[in-house]
């Protein structure tokens, strides 16, 4: 069976709003917004497919942005996807839904459609635009109405940890299909997610608690464990353990970066992953995309490198979050911070900041 290899695709960086931890504007307020022609998003499509003969992968394509359905030629993409059967979901905001947009999308074979909460309502509309937490809970039904998934993604930081727990119920009584977090990425040293270890795997213990007591009476939503330190958590707590006839050098799970991932942004940069500021790897228009995952994207493969990881048994699992490691420290192979693990190959000074 082939694998799959996911495409996160930003086609413009047109948007409705200025969320305060968005990568676009992350440094630089006055950034000049960038769209891809529609002849150049046939040229990147034909790219993603030439990829996937060389690698004997199938293609799924996360389109975003910005906010996608604001580029002038969307809905002729989307009409070429569904031509050439190339499975997608869209990742947007909620302002331009409504049931007829929704019906559209589903018809020309948007799987899911992925909106975001950042926290309770005066916490999320600070973060991203007032208004827009009532708007995202009305669309959800709008979404599912029309036979897509509806899916919410919270961006967890020391800004909202104590109102995760809220914005599980909030998803829940509305029906959401799918709820998942990651964490903020600094995007410079100075920049801080802004919880300790300690802290962090108490959220955790405090969500999985509420997922397995919603889980148990029914609850239709499915709660992801998208971040590798529930790996962590799973692994400490004896839902996983190392399965005995694991390959040596072989990598299961964990990040995606440089594995099953890549993402293209609107002027054709080619990045390892959109969470890592400086993993450019080359740009679309000046190198073919199946040598370049070769190539360039081989570095952030090579697993011994990472300075915690690399001596960890869940190395294969689980690598925390590079991109977290690599905004708070400048080095994809640094030291999860939120990772609480204790090894001895941890130096003493890193040991006094867990």
């Amino acid at each position: 069976m082939k694998q799959y290899q996911a495409f996160q695709w930003h086609i413009t960086d047109d948007c409705d709003q200025r969320c305060k931890h968005c990568y676009i504007f992350s440094e630089d307020n006055t950034k000049k917004l960038e769209t891809m022609r529609f002849d150049q998003m046939q040229e990147v499509l034909a790219s993603i497919e030439d990829f996937c003969v060389v690698h004997h992968r199938i293609p799924y394509i996360y389109l975003t942005g910005g906010d996608p359905i604001l580029h002038s030629d969307f809905w002729k993409l989307l009409v070429l996807l569904k031509s050439k059967n190339i499975a997608f979901s869209i990742m947007g905001n909620p302002f331009h839904l409504n049931d007829e947009i929704c019906r559209m999308l589903a018809v020309c074979g948007c799987q899911k459609y992925q909106l975001s909460i950042d926290g309770m309502e005066n916490t999320h509309d600070w973060f991203r635009k007032p208004g827009s937490f009532r708007l995202t809970l009305e669309k959800i039904e709008c979404i599912k109405k029309a036979g897509m998934k509806a899916i919410i993604m919270t961006t967890v930081s020391g800004m909202n940890i104590n109102e995760v727990s809220d914005i599980i119920d909030t998803v829940v009584n509305y029906n959401a299909d799918v709820f998942a977090w990651g964490r903020y990425c600094p995007t410079s040293e100075e920049k801080d997610v802004g919880m300790t270890p300690k802290e962090y795997k108490n959220l955790l213990e405090i969500c999985d608690a509420k997922f397995k007591t919603y889980q148990a009476a029914g609850c239709k939503t499915y709660f992801n464990k998208k971040d590798h330190l529930w790996t962590l958590y799973e692994y400490e707590n004896g839902e996983f353990t190392v399965p005995s006839d694991t390959e040596p050098g072989v990598i299961y799970g964990g990040c995606n970066c440089g594995n099953c991932h890549i993402t293209i942004l609107p002027n054709g940069d080619i990045y390892a992953c959109r969470r890592v500021q400086n993993s450019k790897v080359s740009n679309i228009y000046e190198d073919r995309l199946a040598d370049i995952w070769i190539c360039q994207m081989e570095q952030y493969r090579d697993y011994e490198k990472f300075k915690k990881c690399s001596k960890c048994e869940l190395l294969a699992w689980c690598r925390g979050c590079p991109a977290v490691a690599s905004g708070a420290r400048g080095d994809f192979y640094d030291i999860d911070p939120q990772c609480w693990k204790m090894k001895n190959n941890i130096t003493g000074e890193e040991l006094a900041c867990l």
